[in-house]
């Protein structure tokens, strides 16, 4: 049953894309992450890999740059970048993809180069106003579930953090970008099933521990990524704060590659140690 499950998600994936654009709600793709949120992918484990290399075949790579970037890349050739920056590394790469959120400028930029192709805005024009991605490119479809910030002053901006969700070869991919509130109960059930989840885990600057534990546990991802953190202190205070519920995976390196079908079968957390990216000399 779990092996039909994954071979009707890697279908589903596999779709021609509509509109490599923000599509209207009525001629949207629905997302798979949403409509079977309650199911149980299949399992096993991963496997790292060089940025450079050809991405397998059902599979992601994601890459750990810095702080809250990553790049997730696909079989077929397209390169995201998360809570980018405008630099990833020494390197001619041109991500097709890039998201950001503005809590800090460790997290946007205000220029990114006009040759980006999608640059989603984790914010919307007007304060509180909030805003909604639904990027069809066919291989992957990049939606965003709107959540509040603390505002410069100590206030709050409603609707300025997007988390962002990346749906590709049927895994569901959440970065929960500059969370600084637990979800709503609305808010969890738009983000639907998280197989891999980057989340915070700083212990302040976001989230307090208590809370980003709570979170962690309640989207209970196969893979866990965490981000977002100052120190090994505060990594580790995490850590052990999970090593109950969550297995721990200290991945030698900033990459590893995942399918649905190859999934832990005890959700598990994944310690990559973050690396711009360099070209081959």
């Amino acid at each position: 049953m779990l092996r039909l499950l994954a071979a009707c998600l890697i279908a589903l994936s596999l779709a021609p894309a509509t509109q490599a654009q923000n599509t209207a709600p009525d001629q949207r793709r629905p997302s798979h992450c949403i409509a079977i949120a309650e199911a149980a992918p299949g399992i096993e484990y991963l496997h790292k890999a060089s940025w450079t290399e050809p991405v397998p075949e059902y599979s992601v790579r994601i890459h750990y740059l810095a702080h809250a970037s990553f790049l997730i890349q696909t079989r077929g050739g397209l390169d995201a970048v998360t809570d980018f920056t405008g630099f990833t590394g020494n390197t001619a790469l041109m991500p097709d993809i890039v998201t950001m959120n503005h809590a800090h400028d460790t997290h946007w930029t205000a220029a990114p180069d006009p040759a980006i192709p999608h640059v989603l805005q984790g914010w919307g024009e007007t304060h509180g106003a909030g805003i909604e991605h639904h990027l069809d490119l066919g291989e992957m479809l990049v939606r965003n579930v709107s959540t509040d910030i603390r505002s410069r002053f100590g206030g709050r901006e409603d609707a300025g953090n997007s988390i962002f969700i990346f749906e590709v070869e049927g895994l569901c991919i959440g970065h929960l970008g500059h969370l600084h509130h637990e979800p709503t109960p609305q808010q969890y059930a738009a983000l639907g099933r998280i197989d891999v989840l980057m989340v915070p885990v700083d212990g302040g600057y976001t989230l307090p521990l208590p809370t980003v534990m709570r979170v962690t546990e309640r989207l209970r991802s196969s893979i866990v990524i965490p981000m977002h953190w100052f120190s090994d202190f505060a990594l580790g205070n995490f850590l052990r704060g999970m090593e109950e519920t969550f297995a721990i995976d200290y991945v030698e390196g900033p990459s590893i590659e995942v399918s649905l079908r190859d999934l832990p079968s005890r959700p598990t957390i994944k310690v990559l140690r973050p690396q711009w990216l360099r070209d081959p000399d």
